[in-house]
């Protein structure tokens, strides 16, 4: 058994080469802006990083740490070759992509740009209130200064290597939603749909989505849910739990062609259509009108409206008394079950319901 497995260890064991480097905050940021505008920067953020996620405090904590002088997390980035891109030009030939240390690089900006103002501090109370304009010139050009130390894959390391190395350093994180993991790890068309949709403004509006859930990718996940739950409703229970269903929906359609792609697009809008026609309050609905939209309220009325819309698509409801009742709202409470028979009643409940 020992030999067997020191075999497949050498076997697995993947040679990646890499440089370690220190980099001034001040160089590493200039790399990032300088033609962050026509996507030519030689230190960039690649779309299936997430966009920024860390609030006003975890920001400060982190300039904190950086004037404290305290030990600062590497950040993982990859030399990657321009031939990669669709339209190979030289321009982008040796950009360094990163994998992992994009809050840190956009707090940085963030930072430098006075776009941020430090707060709830736990050691340095008289900066509170500060911008980086408010320190003097000698700390500014000393923290400008301050090094940053920097893993660099080389050229021969290839997607797979900086995708695998992307759900390794996350997965399992804390500071990851499994959705953020997802478009770390699960690329594709379908996924680029999804993010397509999420950012409707209907959408957004509908479901009364906060700032920070729109940063940890939620309006993603309601998406991801919908489409899922329509498609596969009844074989949930083969799946072990709700990231297994999710995540296997996901891989399977992201090989989807684009002709199918637009067909579910058009079913998303109809049905956003929907809601926004019938439903004054959007998803928000019950006696007490949630301030927030919870994901099986959403998953209920969402897909039981779509398959109702699939019988009948010109569909005019002639009560939606149902709202209020009392098996709507334990159907869809917090602790409403999700086995298969209950998300199946919950779902068939609503499309039943909206059908009359």
């Amino acid at each position: 058994m020992q030999e067997e497995a020191e075999m497949q260890i050498r076997e697995k064991k993947k040679s990646v080469d890499y440089n370690t480097i220190e980099y001034p905050i001040e160089v590493i940021v200039d790399k990032y802006l300088n033609g962050i505008n026509d996507d030519s920067n030689e230190i960039f953020i690649p779309d299936y990083q997430r966009e920024m996620a860390w609030d006003k405090v975890r920001q400060s904590k982190f300039i904190e740490s950086i004037l404290l002088g305290l030990p600062i997390p590497y950040i993982y980035v990859a030399d990657i070759s321009g031939e990669e891109e669709e339209n190979y030009s030289e321009t982008k030939d040796g950009r360094l992509e990163i994998i992992d240390g994009t809050q840190r690089l956009r707090t940085l900006v963030n930072f430098l740009n006075n776009e941020l103002q430090l707060e709830n501090l736990e050691k340095l109370k008289k900066l509170e209130g500060f911008r980086f304009s408010d320190l003097n010139i000698a700390r500014q050009r000393r923290f400008k200064r301050t090094t940053l130390r920097v893993i660099q894959l080389s050229e021969e390391a290839d997607e797979e290597a900086r995708r695998d190395l992307f759900e390794r350093i996350n997965t399992g994180s804390v500071e990851l939603n499994e959705m953020e993991k997802r478009r770390g790890i699960i690329r594709g068309a379908f996924l680029n749909v999804i993010d397509e949709l999420a950012k409707s403004e209907r959408f957004i509006s509908l479901c009364a989505f906060t700032e920070p859930s729109i940063r940890r990718v939620e309006p993603q996940e309601f998406v991801l849910r919908f489409f899922a739950f329509l498609n596969n409703y009844q074989e949930f229970n083969k799946y072990k739990n709700i990231t297994e269903f999710l995540d296997k929906y996901l891989e399977t359609m992201n090989r989807t062609d684009q002709n199918t792609l637009e067909s579910m697009k058009n079913e998303f809008y109809s049905m956003l259509d929907f809601v926004e026609r019938y439903f004054p309050t959007g998803f928000r609905q019950g006696k007490n009108k949630d301030r927030t939209t919870t994901r099986i309220k959403f998953e209920s009325l969402a897909v039981g409206i779509a398959l109702a819309l699939r019988q009948q698509d010109n569909l005019k409801p002639t009560s939606l008394d149902f709202i209020n009742s009392k098996e709507f709202r334990e159907y869809t409470s917090s602790n409403a079950s999700s086995s298969r028979n209950k998300v199946i009643r919950r779902i068939e409940y609503v499309r039943d319901q909206i059908l009359g």
